[in-house]
């Protein structure tokens, strides 16, 4: 089916490439107006007369937007938020702010599907809204009757859709016009309103796309599992699947049932000490897999009789280190979550904060490209008076001797730059701001600076005796000759463990050598930085949105945090058991994938809203008419999961329904894999069942439902 369906939305795709007709009746939420293009591109704010609106995000960014474009502008209030007036001979400019989205889509029809929808107040169908009803309402009353209305939101889809719809709610878009900066410093907003173009309609068309597939899908999808639960237990609950949220939610519920049927197999090492200029060293080795703890131990013994180890390969060379870019936001959230274990979604946060308070530019941009018209050195002038960091940018002048050029990574963004410190002097910052700010600003100066130098020495050795295995140790160590960009950014310097030199068919005496076993690791507990990188790898989501999805997951209770690691909640497991066994387009990242390439094309220019919507309506319809076929299974298996009702046959060692042999599914998989895994161990081990049990119950890496099988089941 899934792969039905895509096949499906391609031949779509490359019909109207083909400019092929195809008839489907479509409902349009928005008629795009089209603005004054063809008078000319660029305008500024100076020779617009009238009445003047500026609209901004927030109402720090309003009091930003307002301070830059004169020294002393009028404050007035209505409701208690500020808004800000200037007057001239020419013109009256009245800046003014939303507080983020005031507008979302919503229908007054029950059931589903539901294709019928309209942008209604975000206070009238989100009771945690009800603040932005004040916000309407001033920007109501300072937009009537304006000859201009100029969208100053963040430059980005979300920006260009939240001043898109107060303006075409409010005023008028054959008379709107665009703010394009990506940080709130006086300089740049000033340069912003001296270059304003016409909507970015593209933008515009993508944020409005994504705004209208991700409702569709959302309200479409989770009306349907709450309505099959509704059927079967007759309780109401609240349930919610998404073309984002539900593929996310699937890669770490599969993550965390390899995690929990994980089953550790033994594997063998020889470790061995060896003595140089009355010293210990401890190669590490890297021969030939041995196949069972006999073998080991044969090998180790004649290594031990041998009593000396050659050098069979020796070589000392210097290894430099590149500086790394500039930040884009995953790198900056994955610095903070590796350093300060800092949530992705606590790092934008603050960076937004950051950013409104005009310390750093735009952070939610995937560029890591500084631009050359930026000026380098006033910024680093600027930061130089910031007593952290005085010395530090004098020595990077110096070693540079002036010439500034920064380090570009691959990645970029069409919108913003790479984020940037702007100078601006930070006051009375929060140590966890702060320590945000600093991540920043330390990056902006690695990515000036010359490369780390280390010299790096690598050791192999061999038994002088014959063994049937080939065998070799390896030691290798490392010393920081000159630390560049190191000097900057500390948190990635690596670490020095220096060893002596050695010279080629040197033996080397042998203090001790051992059998030591080893185990096979399951799959690294997930965190929410992997599950974001997770996501940018497989083209979901949006710098924007992905730290808010993660954090949804945890607010329906999908998942939960567990010392400072994720876990699937045994609804997050229910809900993704059902929904691939029943409803797996849903969780397909492919399919999720498709869109979001779609909405890139719009944004280029390259297709249209309509027909991508039209799209996915199309695809939904499919899905829901599958669905209902099986919506009383759905039902009775999402009830069990959630306590609404109990099932027949419960398993013996959980509240799950019993799938076979007294046993839920993931009990008897665990059961299954345990007997699978026992003959790998009696061949390289040589033990009985109990004893495979007994050393499965000791290791700490045994799966979770694996140790409940072995701790608790007796096989009928």
């Amino acid at each position: 089916m899934r792969k039905t369906i895509l096949d499906y939305l391609k031949k779509i795709r490359e019909k109207k490439e083909k400019k092929e007709e195809i008839h489907v009746k479509q409902e349009e939420t928005i008629v795009k107006t089209p603005s004054f293009k063809t008078i000319k591109t660029k305008y500024t704010i100076r020779e617009l007369s009238g009445k003047v609106v500026i609209i901004a995000e927030k109402p720090k960014a309003a009091r930003k937007i307002a301070l830059a474009l004169t020294s002393k502008p009028m404050v007035k209030k209505i409701y208690g938020i500020p808004y800000y007036i200037m007057t001239n001979k020419k013109s009256k400019i009245i800046i003014a702010s939303a507080a983020g989205h005031l507008y979302g889509l919503h229908t007054s029809e029950r059931g589903y599907p539901v294709f019928s929808y309209e942008w209604r107040p975000l206070h009238e169908i989100d009771p945690s809204a009800k603040h932005t009803e004040k916000f309407i309402k001033l920007l109501e009353k300072v937009c009537k009757d304006a000859n201009y209305y100029i969208n100053a939101c963040d430059y980005d889809i979300e920006g260009s859709v939240i001043g898109y719809l107060i303006i075409l709610f409010h005023g008028s878009l054959e008379k709107a016009l665009r703010a394009k900066f990506s940080s709130l410093t006086s300089s740049e907003l000033r340069n912003a309103f001296n270059n304003l173009t016409t909507l970015d309609w593209e933008m515009i068309e993508a944020g409005l796309c994504r705004h209208e597939l991700d409702w569709i899908w959302g309200i479409n999808i989770s009306r349907a599992l709450m309505s099959s639960v509704k059927s079967v237990s007759g309780k109401k609950v609240v349930l919610s699947a998404g073309r984002v949220q539900t593929p996310t939610l699937r890669h770490v519920v599969e993550h965390e049932i390899e995690r929990n049927l994980f089953i550790p197999i033994p594997s063998y090492l020889l470790s061995v000490s060896i003595v140089k200029n009355n010293e210990k060293y401890h190669p590490e080795y890297k021969g030939e897999s041995i196949n069972t703890f006999l073998e080991a131990s044969e090998l180790a013994k004649t290594i031990r009789e041998a009593g000396y180890l050659k050098v069979i390969k020796y070589e000392e060379k210097k290894v430099y280190l590149h500086p790394p870019p500039a930040f884009n936001l995953g790198d900056l959230q994955e610095e903070a979550a590796r350093i300060y274990g800092f949530s992705p979604y606590k790092t934008q946060s603050i960076a937004e904060k950051l950013y409104l308070d005009a310390l750093i530019s735009y952070p939610r941009t995937n560029s890591q490209k500084l631009p050359p018209t930026l000026n380098y050195r006033g910024i680093l002038e600027k930061i130089k008076n910031i007593p952290n960091y005085s010395q530090l940018v004098s020595t990077l002048f110096q070693e540079t001797k002036g010439v500034l050029k920064p380090v570009q990574g691959p990645k970029d963004d069409p919108a913003h730059p790479a984020i940037y410190p702007t100078g601006v002097k930070p006051v009375n910052l929060k140590p966890d701001e702060w320590k945000i700010y600093d991540l920043i600003v330390r990056r902006f100066m690695a990515a000036f600076a010359s490369k780390a130098e280390l010299v790096h020495r690598n050791v192999v050795f061999k038994p002088i005796c014959e063994t049937r295995k080939n065998i070799v140790f390896q030691l290798t160590g490392q010393k920081i000759l000159f630390l560049g960009w190191l000097k900057y950014y500390p948190f990635s310097k690596p670490r020095e463990t220096m060893i002596p030199s050695f010279k080629l068919g040197e033996e080397v005496p042998v203090y001790s050598v051992r059998v030591r076993r080893t185990y096979s690791k399951p799959p690294e507990k997930i965190t929410r930085i992997k599950i974001l990188r997770w996501m940018e790898n497989v083209g979901i989501g949006t710098e924007a949105t992905r730290a808010r999805i993660i954090e949804l997951l945890f607010k329906r209770g999908y998942l939960r945090s567990v010392g400072g690691k994720v876990e699937a909640t045994n609804l997050g497991l229910g809900v993704v058991e059902v929904l691939i066994e029943h409803f797996p387009e849903i969780t397909c990242v492919e399919l999720t994938r498709y869109f979001e390439e779609e909405m890139e094309r719009i944004r280029k220019g390259e297709r249209k809203r309509s027909d991508i919507v039209r799209d996915a309506k199309k695809t939904l319809l499919s899905l829901i008419n599958s669905f209902e076929e099986k919506k009383n299974i759905i039902g009775k298996l999402l009830s069990y999961r959630l306590g609404l009702i109990s099932p027949e046959k419960k398993c013996l060692l959980c509240n799950r329904e019993e799938y076979r042999n007294g046993l839920c599914k993931y009990h008897y998989q665990a059961l299954e894999i345990l007997r699978q895994k026992y003959l790998i161990w009696r061949e390289k081990e040589g033990v009985s069942w109990n004893d495979y049990l007994k050393q499965l119950r000791k290791l700490r890496s045994t799966g979770k439902w694996v140790r409940e099988v072995i701790e608790n089941y007796s096989p009928p």
